[in-house]
């Protein structure tokens, strides 16, 4: 498909524009440049500009186009004209790549004026805000948010050091690569920090565009005197945002009445150190944050050499973390195997086990086998239970991106995991060695399954398809495609004959396996479905959603027989116990 990008045209997808250089309803061209070929748009939504996915050949970029209703506007046109500056004078991975001529100006035939057009790299993931829904809205680790604060710091400094800054630092503008690079977008609103501009300053807010984003946005930027340090004051609001799961304008955080924010008892697990730290950089006051990307850089490379025991919440080497898929589970490129050892003293209590717990028992059961096995069956069906220490047994190492899924063979001599660098790997469970890759998915792999006759590998992924694939060769079978958002969560059925997925759009697809067509829709609402397990009797579905509910539904009418608000946050993972009571 080929598409117009003329406001104008009355048929812009027309059904002839495939394979044409012109527009067969209005008569622009198509191909801008002549070495882009727009397919879609992404979004009309994004500030002053509508978003469109479009090729140079078979490489994927973003067009950025300026609203035509903007083009009258000059303060619109400078600061859309500036982000292509600014874009092209900085070279780093957490940067969209540009090229010194990427902006342009495109006139459509008939059209009232030229569009504005920006042309630049396409980011293989989706902006933080986007990523936190399709998690459930669940708050991420200290080790992933030092990690990330990291990479976010690396970024400002190179713009600092350009004598730029942001000013719209907030999670709508931070992206994430598939091997879980940050990116900071959107830099239409970045100021040069010259000599102009700081007079400005002092002597009041004239000539000085101020940018606003609720929550996000510090007292100073506000009434018009952003500076270097406003930046660091949103970077810590979207922290707290991830730290969270809570908007920075939630009530439960944010007391408007006496403008005192208390986030630090939503995320009671951090260490003293980087909860000081996340402080610091949202002070009201400027002078009582980081004075430059230099300190904040120092204060995180301290707070990465303190011991491990000033961070309790923090794994060690061995030891597992998760993110907050239904099957994920390691923020790390590695996978540990485990096997019990000795019992410890201490007893567990599941009902009030952390999430990091859980992870790690999923890590004890991949020590093989029986024990494994009856293990997780004992923490699950008792009420209380002594825990084992674990050891690792094996390291496998081979993806370059976090580690979403992990599933046995039927047989359990295979393993395969699932990764946020969108490949699927199949591994020797015995001797850890790496026996097939598979690449297809243009995004994060967050689910994975395996048929019970062990043939057939399903995935679900942040591209919104489900695909099929041939366990042997690694051969793509099928691509099923019908959510509107991320897929979270993939089931076989017991028989093989269906393929089950629950997506972040709130639906859950029936696909026949073998024609890959839908069978039958069952809706949620709007939240997220998380998870699905099967009775053992193939009659139930039961899927966990982001709003904390189970959902019971009858597989023989995809009617719902029960729904139960269990959770009073997102659901992560379920199991059935074997006797389906």
């Amino acid at each position: 498909m080929s598409l117009c990008i003329n406001p104008f045209c009355p048929e812009p997808d027309h059904y002839k524009n495939d394979g044409s250089r012109f527009c067969q309803s209005c008569g622009s061209d198509l191909i801008l440049q002549d070495r882009y070929r727009v397919l879609r748009l992404i979004s009309d939504k994004s500030g002053f500009g509508k978003i469109y996915e479009a090729y140079e050949r078979s490489t994927p970029k973003l067009l950025k186009v300026l609203k035509d209703d903007h083009n009258d506007n000059e303060k619109a046109v400078e600061l859309f004209q500036q982000e292509a500056e600014v874009l092209s004078q900085l070279h780093h991975p957490g940067i969209p790549l540009i090229e010194p001529h990427g902006y342009f100006q495109f006139l459509p035939r008939n059209g009232e004026g030229v569009l504005h057009c920006i042309i630049m790299e396409k980011i293989d993931g989706p902006n933080l805000r986007e990523w936190m829904k399709q998690q459930g809205n669940h708050p991420i680790g200290e080790v992933q948010a030092l990690q990330w604060l990291k990479q976010a710091a690396e970024v400002l400094h190179l713009v600092h050091s350009k004598n730029y800054f942001h000013r719209d630092i907030k999670p709508e503008n931070i992206m994430l690569r598939s091997n879980g690079q940050l990116v900071l977008v959107d830099f239409g609103a970045a100021r040069e920090m010259t000599y102009t501009y700081l007079a400005q300053l002092s002597g009041g807010t004239s000539g000085v565009t101020r940018i606003s984003s609720a929550g996000y946005t510090p007292p100073e930027q506000e009434h018009g005197q952003a500076v270097p340090q406003s930046d660091f004051y949103a970077l810590g609001r979207t922290f707290i945002y991830l730290l969270t799961g809570k908007l920075p304008t939630d009530t439960g955080i944010y007391d408007p009445m006496e403008n005192e924010f208390h986030w630090r008892r939503h995320a009671p697990d951090l260490s003293p150190g980087f909860a000081a730290l996340i402080d610091r950089l949202i002070a009201p006051k400027v002078s009582e944050r980081p004075q430059n990307t230099e300190e904040l850089l120092k204060a995180i490379a301290s707070l990465e050499q303190e011991p491990r025991d000033r961070h309790p919440n923090l794994p060690t080497s061995s030891s597992a973390n998760i993110t907050t898929q239904s099957s994920n589970i390691t923020q790390s490129p590695n996978i540990t195997l485990s096997q019990p050892s000795a019992l410890s003293r201490s007893r567990l209590w599941w009902s009030s086990s952390p999430r990091w717990l859980i992870a790690g028992l999923t890590a004890v059961v991949l020590s093989g086998g029986a024990v494994g096995g009856w293990l997780l069956y004992r923490m699950v069906l008792a009420p209380s239970v002594q825990m084992e220490t674990v050891k690792a047994v094996r390291s496998l190492s081979g993806h370059s991106g976090n580690i979403n899924a992990l599933v046995l063979s039927p047989g359990e001599q295979t393993l395969v995991s699932a990764s946020s660098d969108n490949t699927i790997k199949i591994w020797d469970f015995r001797t850890g060695q790496l026996e097939r890759s598979l690449s297809g998915h243009s995004s994060f792999i967050n689910a994975i399954a395996v048929s019970p006759d062990g043939q057939t590998i399903v995935s679900g992924s942040a591209d919104k398809t489900v695909r099929l694939w041939n366990f042997q060769t690694g051969a793509l079978l099928q691509t099923l495609e019908g959510h509107r958002s991320f897929v979270n969560a993939v089931l076989v059925s017991h028989t093989g004959q269906y393929v089950i997925s629950g997506s972040a759009d709130g639906q859950i697809l029936i696909w026949d396996a073998q024609t890959g067509q839908v069978l039958r829709t069952l809706s949620s609402g709007s939240s997220a479905i998380n998870a699905l397990a099967l009775s053992r009797d193939g009659q139930h579905l039961v899927s966990g959603s982001a709003n904390g509910s189970l959902t019971v539904w009858d597989m023989d009418t995809g009617q719902e027989v029960s729904a139960i608000a269990a959770h009073t946050s997102p659901i992560n993972a379920l199991l059935i116990s074997l006797n389906d009571r």
